[in-house]
């Protein structure tokens, strides 16, 4: 990955400009979709994964799983709805 020095940034138009910024937001806003996901994941295993002694999950910790991802589904979409809503 190449980097830019101050300079070359200073050179550019202020279209290009706005799209580096334009491109850096959707970039913070993946981290943190990826973020959110990897803390949902851990805390949904945390909860519902008793033992890792088997490599496979028991009807109990499935049906657990997928409460908790649904849950969070849920949660998600009411907060997407709530900010639509506000702007």
């Amino acid at each position: 990955m190449s980097s830019i020095n101050q300079a070359e940034l200073s050179a550019l138009n202020d279209s290009a400009k706005k799209e580096i910024a334009n491109f850096l937001d959707a970039e913070n806003s993946k981290q943190r979709v990826q973020m959110q996901i990897h803390d949902f994941t851990n805390t949904c295993f945390k909860k519902c994964v008793s033992s890792i002694n088997s490599p496979d999950l028991s009807a109990q910790e499935e049906q657990c799983l997928a409460s908790c991802v649904n849950r969070f589904l849920d949660a998600n979409i009411r907060i997407v709805q709530s900010l639509q809503n506000v702007q």
